[in-house]
């Protein structure tokens, strides 16, 4: 669909330094990323660009979500990052990546033009993947079997202003945690996961999915839409969620074997911080008189 770029000279407005000092990036045969929610206040786009600078893939797969075109549609919110966001992918995209973008509910505008590339990126309503040991997985957003979404439209969009008050309630926890120096944390993804009609309902889709995937005869799933990473085997279908950028900050990542696992970009960020926090102490230390 697309044409190669090789390693063409990057527009001046894609030729984006890295920072000082960066890391080697870490190579993957395929990144899964979804529900960025570009647009809204809860967007955590700082983390995912450093994720984004951090990798290199073959294929990087968006599934869904990425622009929030309801938050949009009622006030435009548009920071300098999640520009950043965007002219990354665009970057990785023009750099010989192949980007395809399944379009979610949240950026549904874009369903009308798939089968179209735009960048370098691919437009779709689901793919399918063959993983490097041959496994073949369906891609899709999910939204069709949220029961919610699909029979009650005006039920979903009241459900998303309560869940954005939520978000916002994160946003300002977080920007209290940055001042006393500690990680990110995401209340609304502790409380998801402790209410019972949630964990019933994350259950539910996922049973719901895995059959559509063996109707589909695949040997898997990939999905997102529910913001709650998790590979599992349900009968004879590997179910795997990619997660968000909005409360968890992951993604799903292929090794060139085939092996697929979950990267949670905020638990290294913890981790990373609580080991800088003992190298401190333990300088601290190393100081003192004896």
């Amino acid at each position: 669909m697309k044409e190669a770029t090789g390693n063409r000279p990057l527009p001046a407005w894609l030729d984006l330094p890295e920072p000082r000092g960066f890391r080697p990036k870490r190579k993957y045969r395929t990144v899964w990323i979804s529900d960025i929610h570009l647009g809204t206040r809860g967007c955590n786009a700082e983390l995912l660009l450093d994720f984004l600078r951090a990798i290199e893939c073959d294929t990087l797969y968006l599934v869904g979500d990425i622009v929030d075109g309801w938050r949009l549609s009622k006030g435009w919110y548009w920071p300098d990052a999640h520009n950043e966001v965007v002219r990354r992918i665009l970057k990785l995209a023009h750099r010989g990546t192949r980007v395809v973008f399944i379009a979610g509910n949240h950026d549904e505008m874009l369903r009308p033009y798939a089968g179209m590339s735009f960048g370098g990126v691919e437009i779709a309503l689901n793919a399918v993947h063959t993983t490097a040991d041959g496994r073949r997985l369906l891609i899709t957003h999910g939204d069709e079997f949220d029961s919610v979404v699909l029979y009650a439209r005006w039920l979903a969009f009241l459900g998303d202003q309560a869940y954005t008050l939520l978000l916002r309630s994160n946003v300002v926890l977080n920007r209290i945690r940055r001042r006393l120096g500690l990680p990110y944390w995401s209340l609304s993804s502790y409380l998801k996961k402790r209410v019972k009609n949630a964990v019933q309902f994350i259950g539910a889709f996922e049973e719901a999915v895995a059959h559509a995937a063996r109707d589909r005869q695949v040997d898997g799933v990939v999905c997102g839409h529910i913001h709650s990473a998790e590979i599992r085997q349900i009968g004879d279908i590997t179910y795997h969620n990619d997660g968000d950028w909005v409360e968890s900050c992951t993604a799903l990542v292929e090794d060139h074997n085939g092996a697929i696992a979950i990267l949670d970009w905020a638990e290294e960020h913890r981790r990373a911080a609580n080991r800088d926090a003992a190298a401190a102490r333990s300088a601290s230390k190393e100081k003192e008189p004896a």
